[in-house]
């Protein structure tokens, strides 16, 4: 399993050697510093942590499944090395986030019809509760805040790794704004 953290840069487009443009995401990742190994039969669980310098210090625990042993040690850096072009990845992030909003975009509905008798109710969600209940159904969908989730891109591809300015270029789209921390994750 390989894993590092990194800081998503800037969306680009990458010519492969038969001239095709593909859309990348420049991601500047790692090096990161194993902080920390994680045992079962200590901890509960597998896993590895690792920290990221940077304006903060940033501590992640990256999961092992069980049966699978760690080569890391405490003090030992991962790089953007261990990847190769081809590598499958997973990728969480925090998406962005899109503040406060309505039914019609949130999730989808088509909204009323621009005439009989409607006037400034044509995004609006419609009837909430029925006739003898007093209250709103549980998971009754409504506006509301939207955005500022965690997300995972799963089977995104590594098309180039620059280890110089430690650049991982990434084929597609990942979650959040420019600089948002991101967990790489190739198995």
């Amino acid at each position: 399993m390989k894993f590092i953290l990194g800081k998503k840069e800037k969306m680009i487009e990458f010519f492969s050697e038969d001239g095709r443009a593909v859309p990348v995401t420049a991601v500047l990742a790692g090096p990161v510093v194993v902080t920390r190994v994680l045992e079962k039969s200590k901890d509960g669980y597998d896993a590895v942590q690792v920290s990221m310098e940077g304006k903060k210090k940033v501590l992640k625990e990256f999961r092992i499944k069980p049966g699978e042993k760690s080569e890391v040690k405490i003090g030992d850096t991962i790089d953007v090395s261990v990847f190769a072009p081809g590598d499958k990845l997973a990728v969480s992030g925090i998406s962005k986030g899109k503040g406060f909003q309505g039914v019609v975009k949130r999730h989808g509905f088509r909204g009323g019809p621009r005439t009989h008798g409607q006037k400034h109710s044509e995004r609006e969600p419609g009837s909430i509760g029925g006739g003898l209940r007093t209250h709103i159904p549980k998971g009754m969908r409504m506006g509301g805040r939207m955005g500022s989730d965690r997300v995972t891109q799963k089977n995104l591809t590594v098309v180039s790794v620059d280890k110089e300015n430690n650049l991982l270029l990434v084929k597609g789209a990942l979650p959040g704004v420019r600089g948002t921390l991101v967990e790489i994750i190739s198995r």
